[in-house]
């Protein structure tokens, strides 16, 4: 079974993507204590302005409405700043790399029931192995561990996913049998 390759693949692959998850949970902290840093400052910008700039029951001087303004945006950039590495993983490698992985389980397991020639088929599979690690697996390595230098071939992944998916799309068309087929 020529498909066999990308389900084993794909559960494997979906395992390292998906244990992201808790990844993401870890630094949920840090996004915690940011956030309750900035529900203070804005705040207090919000009892200001409802208060018509005094507090207690005086004008505030322009040199403290400008620290509050300051401390308000400097507690929404520290906000901005913790969530960006959950935002990575979450929308990089985590999303796509799960998405990448349960496509090669649905193609390993399409391949199955497909009755085209045997190089075909291994086209088919290869292509989908390779796009998914120059793809998310690349995502993985930049977001995870800085591997930066990935980006300079990462665009070879999604065309490689694409080809795949236009390829098994002819050959369902072309040999699809709706039943288990030997290669």
């Amino acid at each position: 079974m020529i498909g066999k390759k990308n389900v084993v693949f794909g559960f494997i692959f979906l395992v390292f993507t998906a244990a992201l998850g808790p990844v993401m949970v870890k630094q949920s902290e840090d996004i915690a204590a940011a956030q309750g840093e900035k529900q203070n400052t804005v705040g207090r910008l919000q009892n200001l302005k409802n208060s018509n700039w005094e507090e207690d029951l005086d004008v505030i001087k322009v040199e403290d409405h400008a620290r509050a303004n300051t401390d308000g945006v400097l507690s929404l950039n520290k906000v901005y700043n913790s969530e960006a590495p959950r935002n990575a993983i979450k929308g990089g490698p985590h999303a796509h790399g799960n998405l990448e992985a349960l496509l090669n389980i649905v193609v390993g397991i399409a391949l199955c029931f497909i009755a085209v020639s045997r190089k075909f088929k291994q086209a088919i599979s290869w292509i989908f192995i390779a796009g998914t690690l120059l793809h998310s697996g690349l995502l993985y390595l930049i977001v995870i561990f800085d591997q930066y230098w990935a980006y300079s071939i990462i665009a070879l992944g999604p065309v490689l996913i694409l080809l795949g998916l236009l390829l098994a799309g002819v050959a369902a068309a072309m040999g699809f049998q709706g039943k288990p087929v030997e290669d």
